[in-house]
């Protein structure tokens, strides 16, 4: 029987898992899955604990010798890829609020593994990691040093789809890749990397996963006095304010429609509108800030379910770019090219289709042997 790693990727509202066979390259899985919209109307799965049951109960026939898990934050402690303990579960546990939408279901996932292959090794993989290469000028907040050391500072997330793209740009398009390149994540949850030599610059995300961009139901970069407010002034409880600032807000909150991109912009309603729009001069000003902290910006990039899907929108944000020397190519963009960037653009613009599973499988198989 054929030797097989798996990996496990919850995200805030779905699962993906690939099994992927050793001996050949660690790129292509042999299987994959993926339960989208969990916990929505619907939805094939109610929670990610049910999705979870389902996935590892369909693949209980195949021969597992090692499980890599996407594990959103790393915190301090935390900055490669390690093989996991109960020391490592109490730690990545202790995350748990700063990533409220995803790091519990990252730890699930880990214990349901444990539970379920015993005695395999389990590698975490963490989305932090990639972006401890940025200056310190950018880890930081302008907070007393205390403070940073006690690890309130800037980590930046997406890491494992950042290092994607990086590595797939290192293969196809290395003269690039050695350039200022911003990668735009987007999706469900949704940020933007600045590259400069394949290493992360600057990133949107920063203390948690709710800073930086408007997402499906995050609600991206807020003044902190609008938290001392709705405690002060509203009464509001912070249990209350964490689940209006993670879950009812971002394209949600904006259209009291959907937080799904899709359905949005399928939608003929004025607020489902008004979120996209949002949405889209968002993406616009945290790309110049992108550009900024590179001082210039070569490529652009667009990852992510709705960077890789989203035909009219990459339309809208190359066009909104101009001014940063972006031109797009309608018909190489409509038809989903790689390089929609027309023959004019003084910058490169890209789609492509991140592999964070990749990425996972191949720390998961060099963390369990030892390497």
């Amino acid at each position: 029987m054929q030797d097989h790693l798996l990996t496990l990727n919850a995200g805030s509202s779905s699962i993906k898992a690939a099994l992927f066979a050793l001996g050949s390259a660690l790129n292509v899985p042999a299987r994959s899955t993926q339960i989208e919209r969990i916990g929505q109307a619907g939805a094939p799965a109610a929670s990610h604990e049910q999705a979870l049951r389902q996935i590892l109960s369909a693949w209980r026939d195949a021969r597992i010798v090692a499980v890599g898990h996407r594990v959103v934050h790393g915190g301090i402690a935390f900055d490669a890829p390690v093989l996991i303990d109960d020391g490592v579960l109490a730690n990545i546990a202790a995350l748990n609020g700063l990533a409220p939408l995803h790091q519990p279901h990252n730890l699930a996932g880990i214990v349901a593994a444990r539970a379920a292959f015993a005695g395999v090794p389990q590698v975490a993989c963490f989305d932090t990691a990639f972006h401890r290469s940025m200056p310190e000028v950018n880890q930081r907040f302008a907070l007393p040093q205390a403070q940073h050391d006690a690890g309130v500072r800037r980590y930046g997330f997406h890491g494992l789809s950042y290092e994607s793209i990086r590595d797939q740009l290192q293969t196809l398009e290395p003269e690039l890749a050695r350039q200022r390149v911003v990668v735009a994540h987007l999706g469900n949850g949704a940020s933007m990397c600045a590259m400069r030599g394949g290493q992360s610059i600057a990133t949107t995300m920063s203390f948690s996963p709710l800073d930086g961009l408007p997402m499906g139901t995050r609600c991206g970069r807020l003044d902190a006095a609008v938290v001392l407010h709705l405690q002060r002034s509203q009464g509001m409880a912070i249990d209350a304010i964490e689940h209006l600032l993670y879950r009812e807000s971002g394209l949600l909150g904006l259209s009291g429609l959907a937080s799904d991109m899709r359905t949005l912009q399928a939608s003929d309603s004025p607020a489902a509108h008004r979120a996209v729009d949002y949405f889209v001069e968002h993406v616009l000003r945290e790309l110049a800030g992108m550009a900024a902290a590179l001082r210039g910006i070569d490529a652009v990039v667009f990852t992510g379910g709705i960077g890789e899907n989203a035909i009219e929108l990459r339309r809208r944000i190359v066009e909104g770019a101009a001014w940063l020397g972006l031109s797009i190519d309608e018909t190489a963009n409509g038809l989903g090219e790689t390089c929609i960037s027309s023959g004019t653009s003084a910058v490169q613009v890209r789609v492509m289709r991140t592999n964070e599973e990749a990425v996972i499988a191949g720390h998961a198989a060099r963390v369990a042997k030892g390497g």
